[in-house]
């Protein structure tokens, strides 16, 4: 079994920089993919709603939503079992939770875990 937490969510003035965290425990072998989504404010709270914000492979590829190119980073340590999403130039309309999700090998034969951490609430005021 494996769990994602989250942390570094808050509260921040339009501008500013904060940096999520996601510290991956349990049965590791190998990260696949790792990601942030957002969820924003008034929308259904389910998986589907959730909005694609950063992916990174194992090789280190990475994809960005257009609304975050330039002022987001998505980025790993796998020494630490952590992927962590900078953001600067915060903007109102950055408002959500955000979660992460990966794929993870979780043994030497393939067997694969997919899930979500609990989600972070960032809020960014004007």
């Amino acid at each position: 079994q494996v769990q994602l937490v989250e942390s570094g969510g808050g509260l921040v003035q339009a501008g500013g920089s904060l940096r999520l965290s996601c510290a991956a425990s349990g049965s590791i072998f190998s990260f696949n993919e790792m990601g942030w989504y957002r969820q924003a404010p008034g929308k259904p709270r389910d998986v589907a709603a959730r909005e694609l914000v950063a992916t990174i492979t194992s090789g280190s590829d990475t994809n960005y939503a257009d609304s975050v190119k330039g002022r987001f980073t998505i980025s790993e340590d796998n020494t630490q079992n952590t992927f962590y999403l900078q953001m600067n130039s915060l903007k109102p309309e950055d408002t959500a939770i955000y979660y992460c999700n990966a794929l993870i090998t979780t043994d030497m034969y393939g067997s694969t875990w997919y899930g979500w951490g609990q989600g972070t609430q960032v809020t960014v005021s004007s």
